[in-house]
């Protein structure tokens, strides 16, 4: 059994939005059983202060985190077991080797607070699922 843990990549346009709340929640769920990182095509300066609140509201407080929009790298993506794109289209790097899943998630850009929380929980449920999925599967293992 290895002891290297899983590393997982959200990743979408401005990392601002869903690509924030993914990382924060798994982290959050996940604890430091796993390395969690996320990025964007095309970074915003800030991420969305509907999705602060919003993730606020569940006791994440993403200011205190650190959390900021960053620029995609390869090195992010050569780093990484999982790869999760959420509305980043073509513009994502592929990898043979990596495991990548796309997340169709409404983007929280525009939106209240009411419908960023719906996205918030739709995230959660991904991100309670994958938790669940990276701890059934050995990392390194095949």
């Amino acid at each position: 059994m290895s002891d290297r843990r899983p590393e997982v990549l959200f990743v979408c346009i401005h990392n601002a939005g869903r690509s924030q709340m993914a990382a924060a929640l798994l982290a959050h769920h996940a604890g430091d059983r796993v390395v969690v990182r996320s990025a964007g095509t095309a970074p915003a300066d800030t991420i969305n202060p509907v999705v602060v609140d919003a993730m606020a509201e569940i006791g994440i407080d993403l200011d205190a985190t650190g959390a900021a929009p960053k620029k995609l790298t390869d090195a992010a993506v050569e780093a990484s077991d999982v790869v999760i794109t959420m509305g980043c289209g073509d513009e994502c790097p592929f990898y043979p080797g990596k495991r990548y899943l796309d997340w169709a998630v409404d983007d929280p850009a525009g939106k209240d607070l009411a419908e960023v929380r719906k996205i918030r929980d739709d995230i959660d449920g991904r991100v309670r699922s994958l938790v669940d999925d990276l701890v059934i599967t050995e990392p390194g293992g095949s």
